[in-house]
């Protein structure tokens, strides 16, 4: 169950995370929750200082999915064949990427209002270059690790999106609730969570023990 419950929570919130958070009629007026970290510096009331919130906190949800693709992708207790493999490691590598800012360059990657991005971007290429040996990793480490990154991805973007609800609700001159991407997001989350920490079997029956 772990095996396949692992990589279905990782695309559940990725299809959050690229799924709208604010739903509209209008096409152009939808908004992903990948489209928030660049949404919320156009708001007056975060522009004014009225509201504040950690930005690249809206980025977690896709550190939480490619950190916990590598770290998972070669561990023996898990058992993935190379072709379940392949496809966590490129889970990974597309989440990871997506932190980009839109239109990036070099030089604009060492801004400081993209150095966060940046910095988690190198990590998670890091740790995908390096994911056999973080296999290596005691069990627990890795499920701690993983928590850790899910309960920040379920926390920052969660409390930053309702904090900025009412004042895209008054640009938007309609009342706004939270649309499916946002509640698809937390449960992928959940499930990513929950999979880490499920009992893994003792030993495969031909292993002796």
């Amino acid at each position: 169950m772990q095996r396949w419950l692992l990589p279905a929570a990782c695309l559940i919130t990725l299809a959050g995370v690229f799924g709208p958070w604010v739903a509209h009629p209008v096409a152009g007026l939808v908004i992903t929750g990948l489209d928030l970290g660049e949404y919320v510096k156009f708001l007056p009331a975060v522009q004014d200082g009225e509201v504040w919130l950690w930005r690249p906190g809206f980025y977690a949800p896709l550190v939480c999915v490619s950190a916990a693709c590598s770290l998972a992708a070669y561990r023996r207790d898990l058992g993935y064949t190379p072709w379940l493999r392949g496809p966590l490691l490129l889970l990974a590598l597309v989440s990871a990427l997506n932190l980009l800012p839109p239109a990036w360059t070099p030089q604009r990657l060492l801004e400081a209002e993209f150095r966060w991005q940046t910095g988690a971007l190198v990590l998670l290429l890091a740790a995908l270059s390096l994911s056999p040996f973080l296999a290596l990793l005691p069990r627990t480490l890795a499920a701690v690790a993983v928590s850790l990154a899910a309960l920040a991805a379920l926390v920052f973007p969660i409390q930053g999106f309702l904090t900025i609800l009412p004042a895209v609700g008054a640009l938007m001159a309609r009342p706004i609730t939270p649309a499916w991407g946002m509640w698809c997001t937390v449960a992928g989350l959940l499930a990513l969570l929950t999979a880490w920490w499920l009992p893994r079997r003792a030993a495969t029956r031909f292993s002796g023990i």
